[in-house]
């Protein structure tokens, strides 16, 4: 079962995002958090300017040829960063418990790193939740550098409401 594909995500894998965006809640501890539907992430990611992008990893299905399993996923977006440039965002990174170890992580990694390489990036910024130990070695092995500690930033958030109000007022 080493044998696995990462490609661009379609239209029709919809359903199978939203599957794994909500295991990876659940894996969060966060299972209700996801509002998202299937329709807002056709809309959002395929349209005519796409709010974010995805690498799709999928492995033959048992006893089925020519069918195929979504086992993990990549959803990414480019954003700006006044002092440093271009940059890739990485915000969701997720591989189903019993196809790790596969090599599909560290091949979704590779294919993000030629992505940002490609499109000029000067980095690839993600976040990862506090008690992620696994995740956060995971990453540090690879050369990521914690910015909480390293340069003491803080993530902040003005949810609907907040900027409803001040929209208004």
């Amino acid at each position: 079962m080493s044998c696995f594909r990462i490609r661009p995500a379609e239209p029709q894998d919809c359903p199978e995002i939203l599957r794994l965006i909500k295991e990876l809640a659940a894996y969060e501890n966060m299972p209700n958090a996801v509002k998202l539907t299937e329709k807002d992430l056709l809309e959002d990611g395929f349209g005519e300017h796409p709010f974010y992008h995805c690498l799709i990893a999928e492995v033959p299905k048992e006893g089925q040829t020519g069918s195929s399993c979504i086992v993990g996923y990549a959803m990414y977006y480019f954003t700006y960063d006044p002092w440093i440039g271009k940059l890739l965002y990485l915000e969701d990174f997720y591989v189903m418990e019993q196809y790790r170890g596969l090599g599909i992580g560290s091949e979704i990694l590779k294919r993000l790193s030629q992505i940002a390489i490609k499109t000029n990036c000067s980095c690839m910024h993600f976040l990862v939740v506090i008690w992620n130990k696994p995740s956060i070695e995971y990453y540090v092995r690879r050369g990521a550098l914690d910015l909480s500690t390293e340069e003491g930033w803080h993530l902040f958030r003005f949810d609907k409401e907040n900027l409803l109000r001040m929209a208004s007022g």
